[in-house]
């Protein structure tokens, strides 16, 4: 259906193109804010530009859904679509952070197909395509298979109180980049409880998915993508052992 080493090609590409206006590599760089919706540099713009034309070329037929470029809804009518996160976690890359990464995936019928994300910074390149395993460099991932929720290791810059009994990882700024912690058993759990755009996780949940995880909404029910209004209340991913206890715990609005 899609050529894989192209894509990763491509991705690779548009890694090396933020990496170059990295301030954590020394380059200046222009951002600004865009209000609720956080802040953007050039270098997002630049990389969606670049995937757009890119991936528009590659699988001509497919949507376009992208968190820097002005939603088409004739994505609607498509049954492929790219879901695109130029830069995720661009608070980190503005900061001169290495928890961000370039997040694509192509989705049908609402269910991503293949996802690809590359964090130059870390040196990584994920990867993912539906019944066939999600790799890290090359390498086959098992996700967490911890049993017991007390214990459990979340990426968070600090934990309340009312979770003590879980254990704190160190947290990049990039959802899709905590997702995939859980992917390559770096930790058992990441849920979110807020509003959230299908392009910042739709590649990592197909990678944790494809590795063994539990993924689902916040409520745990099933997530779909390609949506009229493009959004999740919460991402919760885990040990699949851990989904029942998680879902009771905070899966509430």
């Amino acid at each position: 259906m899609i050529d894989r080493a192209r894509l990763e090609a491509i991705c690779g590409q548009a890694g090396a193109m933020a990496l170059g206006q990295w301030p954590g590599g020394g380059h200046a760089l222009r951002h600004w804010s865009k209000g609720a919706a956080g802040p953007v540099s050039d270098a997002d713009l630049m990389v969606d530009a670049f995937l757009k034309r890119e991936l528009t070329a590659l699988l001509p037929a497919a949507g376009w859904l992208s968190e820097e470029t002005v939603d088409a809804p004739d994505r609607l009518g498509r049954d492929l679509v790219w879901l695109v996160d130029p830069i995720d976690g661009t608070r980190d890359f503005i900061r001169g952070r290495p928890g961000w990464c370039v997040s694509v995936a192509l989705v049908s019928a609402g269910r991503p197909l293949v996802a690809t994300m590359v964090a130059p910074a870390r040196h990584e390149t994920w990867s993912a395509t539906a019944g066939a395993g999600a790799f890290l460099n090359g390498r086959r991932l098992a996700a967490s298979t911890r049993m017991e929720l007390a214990g459990a290791r979340i990426p968070i810059d600090s934990l309340p109180k009312a979770e003590a009994d879980l254990v704190a990882v160190a947290k990049p700024n990039s959802i899709a980049l905590r997702i995939a912690m859980v992917a390559d058993d770096r930790a058992d759990l990441l849920v979110t409880q807020r509003w959230g755009h299908e392009w910042d996780i739709a590649a990592a949940t197909l990678i944790a998915r494809e590795a063994g995880a539990a993924v689902s909404d916040a409520h745990g029910q099933v997530l779909r993508f390609n949506k009229r209004e493009p959004k999740d209340w919460g991402v919760l991913a885990c040990a699949p052992a851990l989904h029942r206890a998680a879902v009771d715990r905070w899966g509430g609005e």
